[in-house]
């Protein structure tokens, strides 16, 4: 039951990463392992990933700082 999975949960598939952009945007989107997100930096916006599934919806997502 170790791993380094963290809250998170499943890791996200580096291939889905590759192609996945934002929603808002269509821009690049960065990894944050840290906080399980894909930060959208200029939408402002970091969309979570729970259970290893990016959740890509704009309401879901949190308002960067």
């Amino acid at each position: 039951m170790s791993g380094e999975t963290g809250h998170a949960g499943a890791p996200v598939d580096p291939r889905l990463l590759e192609i996945l952009v934002c929603p808002v945007t269509k821009g690049p989107l960065r990894y944050d392992r840290a906080r399980s997100e894909l930060v959208s930096e200029k939408a402002g916006l970091a969309y979570p990933i729970r259970d290893g599934i990016p959740v890509m919806l704009p309401e879901e997502a949190r308002k960067l700082d």
